[in-house]
C-alpha cells in the first residue's frame, strides 16, 4: 500500500512537470543555449597570457617572433596610459610598444613575470620597463563580483519565487481583496529584499575587509549607493519576471536565462578584456556588469561618483523600465488573465 501511494504520487508528479509545455522547454532547451553561447565566447580555450599592444597600423605588417606564439592573446591600445592601467590592475600581463621596441611589466604578476621569459626568449631587442603602483591582488578585484553575485542572486530569486510561490498558493487572490494595492505590494517586496540584501552585502564586505585586508581605495558612501542602486536594478527584474508566471519551473527556468548570461559576462570572475566586440555589446546590457564595474571602480581605483555615473544612471534606467514591465504585466490571479 505505502508503495502503491508513492507510485501514484511519483506518477502524479512526472505528469504535472510533463505538461507543463513551458517549464519543460526551458529545461531542455536552456542548457543547450547555454551550452552553445559559451562555446562562441570560449569556444577557443583561455588564453595563456593576455599582452596589451601599442602600435601603429602598419607596425602589424612585421610582427615580430613573440606575437605568432600560439595560447597569448594580443589586445590592441590606442593609449598607452590605458595599456599601462590594465597591467597595474592584473587585466593583462604585458605591454609591448612595436614603434618603441618597448615592453612594460608589473614584476608582482606571475602570468607577468612567465609572459616576459617568452617574450625575452623570442625577441630579446625589446627593452624593459617596470609598471609602479600599488599591486591588486586577485582577491581585491573578485571581492566585488562575488558580492555583486550574491545580490544578483538573492534579489532574483529571493523576490521571484516568494511572488509566484504566493501567486500558486493563493495568496495574491487573497490580497486582491484587501485595499493593499499592487504598488504597495511590490513596495514592500522591493524595500524587505533590497534590506536583506544590503545587510549581507555589508557583512560580506566588511568581513573580507577584516580578515583579508582587501583594497578600498574608494568612499564607502559610494560603494554603498552603489550597491543600493544595483540592488534596486535586480529586484526590480525579479518582480518583472514574476509579474505574470505561476509555474515554479518556468520561473527558475526565466531566473537561470537571466542569471548565467551574468555570471560569465558582467566580469565576476575574470575580464573580457580582448574578448570579441560582440561579447562586449551584450555584457553592456546586463545590470550586474554594470554593478560590479561601478564597485570595483571605487574600491581599486578610488573612483568617485562622477566617475561612475554613466553605470549608475544605467541602473537607474533599467531599475525604471522593469519596474514598468512589471506593473504593466503584474497579474494578482494567474498565468493568462
Amino acid at each position: 500500500m505505502i508503495f502503491s501511494r508513492m507510485l501514484a504520487v511519483f506518477n502524479a508528479r512526472n505528469k504535472e512537470f510533463f505538461r507543463d509545455r513551458s517549464s519543460l522547454t526551458w529545461n531542455f532547451v536552456f542548457p543547450f543555449l547555454l551550452i552553445v553561447g559559451f562555446y562562441f565566447v570560449f569556444g577557443q580555450g583561455m588564453p595563456m597570457f593576455k599582452v596589451g599592444v601599442i602600435s601603429q597600423e602598419d607596425a602589424y605588417i612585421s610582427r615580430p617572433d613573440f606575437m605568432r606564439l600560439n595560447h597569448i592573446q594580443f589586445v590592441p591600445y590606442a593609449e598607452l596610459d590605458a595599456a599601462l592601467e590594465r597591467v597595474r590592475r592584473h587585466q593583462i600581463d604585458l605591454v609591448i610598444d612595436l614603434d618603441q621596441r618597448l615592453y612594460w611589466v608589473n614584476d608582482e604578476s606571475r602570468n607577468g613575470y612567465m609572459a616576459e621569459q617568452v617574450l625575452a626568449s623570442t625577441n630579446p631587442e625589446f627593452n624593459r620597463r617596470l609598471v609602479t603602483g600599488e599591486p591588486i591582488r586577485y582577491v581585491d578585484w573578485v571581492l566585488p563580483g562575488i558580492i555583486g553575485m550574491n545580490v544578483m542572486f538573492s534579489s532574483l530569486f529571493g523576490v521571484g519565487y516568494a511572488i509566484v510561490r504566493y501567486r500558486k498558493n493563493g495568496v495574491l487572490k487573497r490580497l486582491k481583496a484587501t485595499p493593499l494595492s499592487a504598488f504597495e505590494f511590490a513596495s514592500a517586496q522591493i524595500m524587505s529584499r533590497l534590506l536583506m540584501v544590503s545587510v549581507v552585502a555589508i557583512i560580506i564586505f566588511v568581513g573580507s575587509h577584516w580578515a583579508l585586508a582587501t583594497l578600498m581605495l574608494g568612499d564607502y558612501w559610494a560603494l554603498l549607493l552603489s550597491l543600493l542602486i544595483g540592488a534596486l536594478a535586480m529586484i526590480s527584474l525579479g518582480l518583472a519576471v514574476a509579474s505574470r508566471t505561476r509555474s515554479e519551473e518556468l520561473t527558475g527556468g526565466l531566473l537561470n536565462m537571466a542569471t548565467w548570461p551574468m555570471m560569465g559576462l558582467s566580469e565576476v570572475w575574470f575580464s573580457l578584456e580582448g574578448a570579441p566586440p560582440i561579447v562586449l555589446q551584450i555584457s553592456q546590457w546586463l545590470p550586474l556588469t554594470h554593478l560590479v564595474a561601478a564597485m570595483r571602480a571605487i574600491a581599486t581605483e578610488g573612483a568617485t561618483l562622477v566617475e561612475v555615473a554613466p553605470h549608475l544612471i544605467t541602473l537607474v534606467a533599467m531599475t525604471a523600465v522593469f519596474l514598468l514591465l512589471a506593473a504593466v504585466f503584474f497579474n494578482w490571479d494567474s498565468d493568462h488573465r
